[in-house]
This record gives structure tokens, C-alpha cells and sequence, in this order.
């Protein structure tokens, strides 16, 4: 892996967090995922299962973790499966853990081959009751590949049809989307990596660049900082592209005059950072432009604050909803007819920010969270508002990422990103 070792702390708390909110006499399994086909003998880059990761800091393919913190085998409480090391693939793959990095890596001590994984399964499920399956329960999941998790279910359900079954996603909803302070640590790397690479574009972008020379130059400043990349599909919209929302292409010609959309940002350790900032192809924003931008940085700022430990995810982007209008208003988007004849389900405001305000980060981009639930302190949210104005060839989006505080405004991961326009012009011009 390219990034730095994580202590290994952090997953025995997990696993001990975790394991407190189980049923008594049962056990909890999670898989990794696949390396997926791509044809021939082609393979996508390997991306670990999040959850296995979270609980072991495990990162490497054909691996089983087992939880049964009440089984009579004190050895058998954790349990790590793991693809048999050898000379061989050493040579032709590089080397995979051995028992003794297992260790060190998730603090584990039962290792044993994948080999034996059915024996000693077969063990363990005559001495539980309940087995935890990991079932994807995303609020935005839409899977149609069968995983590697999905096939082990299949196996155990079918080979063990009379135990109780439970689901691990409710408690890892309420678990991983409360971050440990190494985990903050991880998210500000992966921040810092970003805040790196948008620092070189500022230099680099200019009229007549191509939105995928930029993407180069942002992925060469990721890799060369220890992340494998962005941390999600990177949007590089220039002109009326930033108007699409999921624009990826990253295929046109940046003129002089137009702005460019960035949504990009690198992963560090599998953490997320999640960025959108939007900058003058020529240097200097128009005075409309930057009317328009002015307006989104006030509505980021506003509903920054209101993310508050007790605050309800729904109630906030009515609250997010409000301020935009405003801002709306004062541009002449919107008129006070356009407010009062508003549909309620779908607002006046909705013309020119159709998205939402914030969602949960961390491990995923789109972090786990129960959204009816109110927020914590520690938990991680964007912040993303935005503009998009396809009759006047632009659309702009400001994102940070934040931390929820026990109290007062979050902390933000981002603070050293400049944003300011001001700020951006004079770096694109030094």
C-alpha cells in the first residue's frame, strides 16, 4: 500500500464497538471484496470492502474476518482468514500478509489460511445462535453485481438454514459514520493531498487547456503524495459542462472568459476527501460571476454553521433551502412571485440548486449514516451548495469537508484550500 501503516488501535476499537452492540451467543462475518474481471485477463484495480477495512485494517483480497466475542474458544473471539502466502506468489504478485503481519496490522491474533475457513466455520456455527450478515443498505446503494459478501451469505444461509439472522449494517450505519480521531487524521491527510494538488492547477490552468490535461496534473500531484487517486470519479466541468452535475467526460477545450467546475479530490489509507471549487479559465471572474460565486460562499458559510450535534438532516436543507432563496432573490433568479407560488415539494429555489447540501464522508465518499438520526459531534459532512445557470453558461459549486464539534461551529478540514475569489485570482495571476 502506498500509504503510511495505521496504528492498529483504531480497528481493535472498532471491533470492540461493534462487538458491544451484537446479541448474546453470536457471531459476525464480512468479507472482502473482489478483484473484478475486466475481459481477458484484465482486472479492475483492487478496492477493498470498507467495512472488513474498517474492523481490521485487512487490505488485500480472499480475506474473512470473523467476530464471536462469546464463542468458549477464547482464540476463536476474532478471527482473521487469509489467502496462503508463499515464495510463490511473492514472486509473480508481491507479497500478500503473512500471520505475523496480520497481526500487526489489525491487532488479531487467530490467523489461519482460507483453506481451512469451512472446517473451522463449521465449528463455530455449532456453538452460536445468531450469525450477523453484511448486507449493503446504503440509502443510496443500487447493486446489480453479485459481491464476494453476497456469495459467502448464499453459502452460509444455505449450509446453515436453522440459525437466527441479524444485519450488521444497521450498527456499522451508527458506528463508522462517528469518526475516531485517527480517522479525522486520515480524512485532513487526504485533505492536505487535495488541497496539494488544487494549489498546482491554479498554476497550471490558463485558456486553451484541456479539462483532461487538468485531471493529469491533479492525479500526478495525488500518486506523488502517497494516495492512489481520486477518491471518486473527478468532475472537471468547464463552460455549460458544469451545468451537468455527474459531468465526467473531462473531454472539452477551456476557453478564455468561461469558468471551470471542479469536483476532485484524492483518497488517502481508503479515506475520502470530497472538494468542489470553481475557478476563471482566464484568471479573473466577471463581475457576474463573481456575484454568483459571492452568493454560493455566503450560503456554504451559513449552512457550515448550522451543522450542530442535534440537528436533523432533513430539517437542515429546508434551512439550507431558505438561505439559497435569499441569495436567489438578491441575484434576480428568482422573483417574490416565484416564492409564493412555489410547489412545496419541489421549492422555487430548486431551479438552480437541485441537489443536496451535505452528506456523511469517510471511508466512502457518500459515508454511512442514518439520516433520520440527529448528528453527532465527530461525525464528517460536505458542505456543497451550488449555482448552475445553463441560460448564462455557467454553474458554480463550493464544497469543504467538516467535522462536527461537541459544540460551536465544525471544524474544517479544507480551511487552507483557498476559496475566497480574491484569494484564487491573485494565485492564478502570481
Amino acid at each position: 500500500m502506498k500509504y503510511f501503516p495505521i496504528d492498529s488501535s483504531l480497528f481493535i476499537a472498532n471491533r470492540k464497538n461493534f462487538t458491544a452492540k451484537m446479541k448474546p451467543n453470536s457471531l459476525a462475518v464480512f468479507n472482502s471484496n473482489d478483484i473484478y474481471p475486466i475481459s481477458a485477463d484484465s482486472t479492475m484495480p483492487f478496492q477493498q470492502h470498507r467495512d472488513i477495512f474498517y474492523l481490521s485494517g485487512v487490505d488485500q483480497e480472499e480475506s474473512i474476518l470473523v467476530l464471536f466475542p462469546n464463542c468458549p474458544k477464547e482464540n476463536h473471539r476474532e478471527i482473521l482468514f487469509l489467502k496462503e502466502t508463499n515464495a510463490h506468489i511473492a514472486i509473480w504478485e508481491g507479497e500478500k500478509l503473512t500471520k505475523e503481519k496480520a497481526f500487526e496490522t489489525s491487532g488479531i491474533k487467530t490467523v489461519y489460511w482460507l483453506q481451512d475457513m469451512e472446517k473451522i466455520m463449521f465449528e463455530l456455527m455449532t456453538q452460536c445462535d445468531t450469525v450477523y450478515i453484511n448486507t449493503n443498505e446504503h440509502y443510496r446503494a443500487n447493486v446489480e453485481t453479485e459481491t464476494r459478501e453476497d456469495r459467502f451469505t448464499k453459502w452460509l444461509l444455505a449450509k446453515y438454514p436453522a440459525h437466527s439472522v441479524a444485519k450488521s449494517a444497521p450498527i456499522l450505519q451508527r458506528l463508522r459514520s462517528v469518526k475516531n480521531q485517527i480517522e479525522i487524521d486520515l480524512i485532513q491527510q487526504a485533505c492536505n493531498i487535495t488541497e496539494k494538488g488544487f494549489r498546482r492547477v491554479l498554476n497550471f490552468v490558463k485558456p486553451g487547456v484541456w479539462e483532461y490535461e487538468i485531471e493529469a496534473e491533479l492525479m500526478h500531484e495525488f500518486l506523488r503524495n502517497r494516495s492512489k487517486g481520486f477518491a471518486y470519479t473527478p468532475i472537471i466541468a468547464s463552460g455549460n459542462n458544469a451545468n451537468v452535475l455527474h459531468y465526467i467526460e473531462n473531454n472539452k477545450q477551456c476557453k478564455a472568459g468561461d469558468l471551470i467546475l471542479f469536483d476532485t479530490a484524492a483518497e488517502y489509507a481508503n479515506y475520502a476527501s470530497d472538494l468542489s471549487r470553481t475557478i476563471p479559465v482566464s484568471g479573473r471572474y466577471s463581475d457576474r460571476q463573481k456575484a454568483v460565486y459571492n452568493a454560493v460562499l455566503r450560503v456554504k458559510n451559513e449552512a457550515t454553521k448550522l451543522l450542530t450535534p442535534g440537528t436533523i438532516w432533513a430539517d437542515y436543507h429546508v434551512e439550507v433551502g431558505k438561505i439559497m432563496t435569499s441569495e436567489l432573490l438578491g441575484l434576480g433568479l428568482l422573483d417574490k412571485a416565484d416564492v409564493q407560488n412555489e410547489n412545496p415539494d419541489w421549492p422555487a429555489y430548486k431551479k438552480y440548486f437541485m441537489h443536496g447540501t451535505s452528506h456523511h464522508m469517510g471511508l466512502d465518499t457518500h459515508d454511512y449514516g442514518i439520516l433520520t438520526e440527529p448528528m453527532q459531534a465527530n461525525m464528517v459532512f460536505t458542505v456543497e451548495p451550488g449555482i448552475y445557470i445553463p441560460d448564462e453558461g455557467f454553474g458554480i459549486r463550493l464544497e469543504d469537508d467538516v467535522v462536527i464539534q461537541p459544540s460551536g461551529e465544525p471544524l474544517n478540514l479544507m480551511k487552507n484550500i483557498p476559496i475566497e475569489a480574491e484569494e484564487i485570482e491573485d494565485l492564478m495571476n502570481a
